[in-house]
């Protein structure tokens, strides 16, 4: 079976089809995007775009909310002023935006619960917002973090998009650890500042202009007054990461993120089609937006010893919800863009190769050894659902079976 009609048939089968009037322990759509730095190899898409089965067709052309898939284009954008010695990454960048500098430790809690916090003294570097080494998490999947929340009456959470809701205590002094969180969005922050321009216009003349990538916005009110349409949330009642055999049942959820922010994230504020990402991770494979020595930088492991162990035990914590793309116990690093695969994995992608996930379960990888990328788009919630691991599963042995000896 030639691999175009066998990427058809994996997608298809993990997808409900227009006479499932429910949609259960499958996708409501979901596509598939290969490339090499040419350009698109192979696309394969299905579903439709809301929950009625006479729902228009989702395509590649169709707009979804992809989550923390905005990093990557966002650690590109800031790459290229290093590349062009607008910012170090291992200047302070505390008084490019002091906001960074009055973030304090959270050392605990005392017999009164409350938060016990020590000022931090040590410089915050671009190196440590892209690695996930400066200490910030993420308010709602943390405890300490909520717990502080309540301590001092803040009602802002990171899914507000506002500064507020990205300013929480340092889990650690920076460098100290591993820790995922919203240091994305003070990377894109940092880059309006020293830019003067807002992350939106910046990535336009920059990243979505070069590429090509005309339905890719930080606003779906851009999307709504152009008469397109975004892939409907769909909410599954299935544990996430459990492992199960379907997804669960699925009903149509609202919006997570307002339509009106205050800032754009860096971290997770994209809406954007299979199409334009994938042309996006092509210009990325054919160095049109980064010179080869700064690609090489991009995809170079950057933790010490106390990272990688910080970095391993959140990712065993996670296992169900990244099963079965990482055999339990790979050896992982960071790199200034996404999670890297140390050595290979057998069956699928080569060693070196980052990748990266979204809350609607989105994934991206990138596999400069065998010179392809790919990504898989859906739009569900919870992370970690399990059709969607075992689509991109299929995929990927689909495709290295194909590609695996380049």
């Amino acid at each position: 079976m030639a691999l175009k009609q066998r990427l058809d048939t994996i997608v298809a089968s993990h997808v409900a089809s227009t006479e499932d009037a429910e949609v259960r322990n499958k996708l409501l759509a979901a596509s598939f995007i290969l490339v090499d730095h040419n350009g698109i190899i192979h696309s394969s898409t299905a579903g439709r775009l809301e929950f009625p089965p006479d729902s228009q067709p989702y395509t590649t052309s169709s707009i979804c909310w992809v989550a923390s898939l905005t990093k990557l284009v966002t650690a590109v954008s800031l790459l290229q002023l290093v590349e062009r010695g607008v910012l170090d990454l291992d200047a302070d960048l505390r008084t490019d935006v002091p906001e960074l500098g009055a973030l304090e430790i959270l050392r605990g809690f005392d017999s009164s619960d409350q938060p016990v916090l020590e000022p931090n003294t040590r410089p915050i570097t671009l190196r440590q917002l892209l690695t996930h080494t400066l200490g910030l998490g993420y308010d709602i999947p943390e405890p300490d973090l909520m717990r502080w929340s309540r301590a001092v009456g803040r009602t802002a959470t990171n899914l507000d998009w506002s500064l507020a809701g990205f300013t929480t205590p340092l889990k650690f002094p920076p460098g100290d650890g591993w820790c995922y969180g919203a240091a994305y969005d003070w990377a894109g922050l940092l880059l309006a500042r020293v830019t003067g321009q807002p992350l939106s216009a910046y990535m336009r003349e920059h990243i979505f202009g070069p590429c090509g990538m005309e339905s890719t916005t930080f606003w779906p009110r851009e999307v709504d007054a152009e008469g397109k349409r975004t892939l409907a949330t769909a909410v599954s009642d299935a544990e996430p990461g459990s492992g199960d055999a379907g997804s669960g049942l699925l009903k149509p959820g609202d919006r997570l993120v307002p339509d009106e922010h205050e800032m754009e994230s860096g971290g997770a504020g994209l809406y954007t089609s299979p199409e334009d990402y994938g042309r996006f991770l092509s210009a990325l494979l054919g160095h049109r937006l980064l010179s080869p020595q700064t690609t090489e930088l991009l995809f170079r492991p950057q933790l010490d010893a106390a990272q990688r162990a910080m970095l391993r035990d959140a990712v065993s914590a996670a296992h169900d919800s990244y099963a079965p793309e990482f055999p339990r116990g790979t050896e992982l690093d960071h790199g200034l863009g996404g999670l890297i695969n140390v050595g290979d994995i057998p069956g699928k992608r080569r060693r070196g190769s980052m990748m990266w996930s979204g809350l609607t379960n989105g994934r991206w990888w990138v596999d400069r050894e065998t010179g392809i990328a790919g990504a898989v788009f859906t739009n569900v919630i919870p992370f970690g659902n399990g059709v969607l691991s075992r689509m991109l599963d299929e995929i990927e042995r689909a495709v290295y079976e194909e590609f695996g000896t380049r």
